[in-house]
């Protein structure tokens, strides 16, 4: 692609050259930081010509079409930074490999949200405040029991977060007014200090939120958050307990594992952020409009459930039970080459090389069973991952195992259900979520709503036609028109009983 200068002609400017053929005009568009501003194009304008329709309004300028974000920008950030090609992830500038071994989730969640590894004491600080906003109001056990009891746990934690602005009035710019975190970016100590309280409560609260979504599923009573213990800790705990109370002794039997307390403090850090996925956009695209910021974390957990993000390592599991044994795997391998059968838990949309959280859960995996007993799971998992990385077909692909490969065996391991997989993800990406929202919040130019433009492509103008004027072919075919649906139980006797009804009426 693109006509290569003669070097004679060649001089470096950070610009690009745009020639609209169209009407013959050349534009300058600035380059910075490699990206060119979407908003320029609006200003290369041109008469409708043959083929155009009023709806593309051309005279008005171009728009940038980009389906699924597949290249588009939508903010500048100093938080994640992701070389696909090159597998490499880091936090703030740290690589994810150094944090994964030598940290712990809650000094990465300050790494995130603050931009720096903090001090003795302000770790010691951040980490009080995070666990002592960790209880709920008792209110809560109420909200909980009034689901089915066979709600899935992410539809709980999603209601259950949007739950929560209800209590707190005070972090609600509908009603403290629109600039109640923005002003912050102007050093306002009050909006900062209300901006970190609900960062506190959100993350202190997303593993009693979680637990709770956990527990009722059990049939079990809520548990208080412990005191003296690690965030992960806590977490266990709280799933686990099944005392009413909170003190622990050091031989008390319901303390966690050690290992797996260990192993949910690492693959916490891995998922604590990931960039501009789906989940965080969301939470960006729903904060941009200044609600509460847990009505904006309500969004992006509903963004997560969806079963092309949060369920990636739910997917895995199922394949594999699908597969049955490792001598499966050849079959299954070549029904994929085929399309016949998905290949889960390979690949990635950004990782074009291998995921760098692969190699660093792969170890944490071996920790777990160790502790756990080997899953018959494991062997099939193997197989299947060998396979693979010699078969040219998946390594021209690029298709290398990522973190959800191995993530969901680790849960599955340590005991936890597979539709309980995607809260385990919700918990601690909600410390990237909070990071991102400050991050916007705190912008020196202000927080601008997202509005999104479109390539409308329906009907031009059409006049109406009053129903019973209305002749000739009407719009029929799937999708064209309501579907039939079939009805049991009472709406069915119902209208069995209507259509009765006007048969007698007729007689």
């Amino acid at each position: 692609m693109g006509k290569q200068l003669p070097a004679s002609e060649l001089k470096r400017d950070e610009s690009l050259r745009v020639v609209d053929n169209r009407t013959g005009k050349e534009y300058t568009v600035p380059i910075t930081h490699n990206s060119i501003p979407a908003n320029f194009f609006k200003g290369i304008r041109a008469a409708p010509g043959p083929n155009d329709r009023p709806e593309d309004e051309t005279e008005r300028g171009l728009r940038v079409a980009d389906r699924g974000f597949l290249n588009t920008a939508v903010i500048e950030s100093r938080i994640t930074y992701i070389d696909g090609d090159n597998g490499i992830l880091r936090y703030r500038g740290y690589p994810i490999e150094q944090l994964a071994e030598r940290s712990n989730f809650l000094e990465v969640s300050y790494l995130l949200i603050y931009g720096a590894l903090p001090s003795p004491s302000q770790l010691s600080h951040f980490t009080s405040e995070v666990l002592l906003h960790g209880p709920i109001h008792s209110d809560a056990e109420g909200f909980f029991r009034s689901f089915r009891y066979d709600a899935h746990p992410m539809s709980m934690l999603t209601s259950a977060f949007a739950y929560l602005g209800s209590y707190y009035g005070e972090a609600n710019p509908s009603l403290q007014g629109q600039d109640l975190f923005t002003k912050a970016a102007k050093g306002d100590p009050a909006a900062l200090q209300n901006m970190d309280r609900q960062i506190f409560r959100l993350i202190g609260k997303a593993t009693t939120l979680a637990a709770m979504a956990y527990r009722i599923r059990q049939g079990r009573d809520f548990v208080v958050p412990p005191t003296g213990m690690s965030y992960t800790e806590s977490f266990l705990y709280q799933l686990d307990h099944l005392s009413p109370t909170d003190h622990l002794s050091e031989s008390h039997s319901n303390k966690p594992h050690p290992v797996l307390a260990k192993a949910l403090d690492i693959l916490f850090i891995l998922h604590a952020d990931h960039e501009m996925n789906a989940s965080s956009t969301t939470v960006l695209q729903t904060g941009s409009s200044l609600p509460d910021p847990f009505s904006a974390v309500a969004a992006g957990c509903a963004s997560l459930y969806g079963p092309l993000h949060g369920g990636a390592n739910e997917a895995v599991i199922r394949m594999l039970l699908s597969i049955g044994s490792p001598k499966n795997v050849p079959a299954f391998l070549e029904a994929v080459k085929k399309r016949q059968k998905v290949l889960s838990g390979f690949g990635h949309r950004v990782y074009k090389t291998s995921d760098p959280r692969s190699f660093i859960i792969r170890k944490v995996a071996d920790e777990v069973f160790a502790v756990t007993g080997r899953d018959p799971l494991l062997d099939t998992a193997m197989a299947l991952h060998d396979a693979a990385l010699k078969d040219d077909y998946f390594v021209s692909r690029k298709l290398a195992p990522n973190v959800d490969f191995w993530s969901g065996l680790i849960y599955r391991a340590m005991g936890f259900p597979m539709d309980f997989f995607p809260v385990l993800f919700v918990v601690p990406r909600v410390v990237g979520w909070v990071a991102h929202w400050r991050q916007m919040m705190l912008s020196p130019s202000g927080v601008k709503i997202w509005r999104p433009r479109q390539l409308y492509l329906g009907p031009s103008t059409r006049d109406y036609v009053p129903l019973d004027e209305r002749t000739g072919d009407f719009q029929v075919g799937i999708g064209m028109e309501p579907s039939v649906i079939e009805h049991s139980g009472m709406t069915k006797r119902r209208k069995l009983a209507e259509a009765a009804g006007k048969v007698r009426s007729k007689l």
